[in-house]
């Protein structure tokens, strides 16, 4: 294989990529979101600077991905961060667990999304919605919400979702340290609310020592929110490169 064939790879195994060169475009991608009240020291030892917390505020969030181009069907979960980076309000993506591979080797090589594999679940139970995250068959995560008590203006839950949202890029380097260290940004402008609603919800975290979600604990739990939803995820670029600082 020559040189310019290989610079013309998207991903490895070079013969067999592990995702497709594509744009996913999501259907009927279905949001439970709870945001919680939890302790501010805890935000300042895991948001990285230029970011600011403003309010101790954390959205956990899981997604039953009902139809994607070039990954089929999956289910995410992860807590997202309300952050202020100069005069711009949105979310620092702090950790994302799925059950698809090519979704997660996408994620991480082409956008810095955090993302490991684990075993989400979002289902209705009776008149609740509830969803649940396993990490190697260990429970770390329980949220419950009403089922559809309440209609959310529509407008509202796509602000909530389109919001700017913020990622590490980190590419290792060896033993001087990584070769890319990074800040990016993405935004969903490309979004169709088809459904939102509210209710009562309850959000259990169980500690882990790899899916350490209950190390930002809930407090009090703020909103929640049941949307359902056609996107396509925007680009990403880079807003804040550490390694010039050294």
């Amino acid at each position: 294989m020559r040189s310019e064939e290989v610079r013309q790879a998207l991903t490895t195994p070079l013969t067999n990529p592990a995702f497709a060169a594509s744009v996913p475009r999501f259907t009927d991608r279905e949001y439970l979101n709870i945001v919680y009240r939890t302790d501010p020291e805890v935000l300042d030892r895991v948001v990285p600077e230029p970011l600011c917390v403003e309010e101790p505020l954390v959205r956990f969030e899981i997604m039953r991905m009902n139809e994607v181009t070039s990954f089929g069907p999956y289910t995410e979960a992860g807590q997202a961060i309300p952050v202020r980076f100069g005069d711009e309000r949105g979310e620092y993506l702090h950790a994302m667990y799925l059950d698809n591979f090519p979704a997660i080797a996408s994620g991480r090589e082409l956008s810095a999304y955090p993302k490991v594999p684990a075993t989400p679940e979002l289902r209705t139970e009776h008149a609740a919605l509830v969803g649940t995250l396993e990490y190697g068959g260990q429970r770390v995560a329980t949220a419950t919400m009403g089922y559809k008590h309440h209609p959310l203006d529509r407008e509202r839950a796509r602000q909530q979702i389109t919001v700017p949202t913020y990622m590490l890029n980190i590419v290792p380097g060896g033993r001087q340290g990584p070769r890319v260290c990074e800040l990016v940004r993405t935004e969903i402008t490309d979004i169709t609310v088809k459904q939102a609603w509210t209710a009562p919800a309850r959000l259990q975290l169980f500690e882990h020592a790899l899916a350490p979600l209950a190390d930002l604990p809930v407090r009090e739990i703020v909103s929640a929110s049941h949307v359902l939803t056609d996107l396509t995820l925007g680009p990403v670029h880079p807003v804040h490169d550490y390694l010039d600082q050294q």
